[in-house]
């Protein structure tokens, strides 16, 4: 069982107001949750249903369970249908250190949380441990981005910095490639390890104040056709293109 009161501080956690003012964040269903478990994050407190228990018994003891029935779980999950395990996990405030030869990820701007948690997925695929968002991206611990993400947010280090003033820091050692419909063709471009690749808002693209920081503009190219009849690429779309280029 478990009581109003707790479900009530629970619900609070569905907004980024109080998520921020606690330093907590929600994690639901058995991957996303299972990852968490196997992770650097710090858990508060796991939920389930006695049916996730007998499923996941091989790694669900070690933590902090509190059994709720179905109904009790579809107050506190933020899921039009429920899980039957959530946990609730701190934030992580103290990231590492961004390595100067290590591959980077940078989004400007990316507003869609199911966007930001696929990108990061990816990313986790494709062994890119970094990536620095600007501060009006969607929230990383918004549950939908977490729910994206199938567990790899436990695996990305997502940093939020002013992305302009970052880029210009990193550019005297790196090089700034930003995604453009006009650039060098990803396909003979030689990538380096020590690259940062910006990848812009799913509308707009990148900003005029980051484009600025950029020291090279690289694009996807598109059949003839295909660039008369759609506008663009779906932003995690051209994100996992280029990753799969660059690895």
């Amino acid at each position: 069982m478990i009581s109003k009161n707790r479900i009530s501080q629970i619900r609070k956690l569905h907004a980024k107001k109080f998520r921020d003012e606690e330093g907590l964040f929600l994690v639901e269903g058995y991957k996303c949750a299972e990852m968490l478990c196997d992770s650097d994050f710090v858990v508060e407190e796991v939920f389930a249903t006695e049916n996730a228990i007998r499923e996941n018994e091989t790694w669900l003891p070690k933590q902090k369970v509190t059994v709720v029935t179905k109904e009790e779980m579809s107050r506190i999950s933020t899921m039009q249908t429920p899980p039957e395990l959530l946990a609730i996990a701190q934030q992580q405030t103290n990231l590492p250190d961004i390595p100067t030869d290590q591959r980077v990820l940078a989004l400007d701007h990316i507003s869609d949380p199911g966007n930001l948690g696929t990108i990061i997925r990816t990313a986790d695929w494709f062994d890119i441990r970094h990536i620095v968002c600007s501060p009006d991206c969607v929230e990383f611990y918004n549950p939908k981005v977490i729910q994206a993400t199938m567990g790899s947010f436990a695996h990305v280090y997502v940093h939020s910095r002013p992305l302009a003033a970052f880029l210009r820091e990193e550019s005297d050692r790196r090089r700034i490639l930003g995604t453009f419909l006009n650039g060098t063709d990803i396909r003979t471009l030689e990538f380096r390890s020590s690259d940062i690749v910006v990848i812009g808002n799913e509308s707009n693209g990148i900003s005029d104040e980051v484009s600025k920081a950029v020291t090279q503009r690289i694009t996807i190219p598109a059949s003839a056709q295909g660039r008369e009849t759609a506008e663009s690429l779906n932003a995690a779309i051209a994100a996992a293109l280029v990753m799969f280029a660059w690895r």
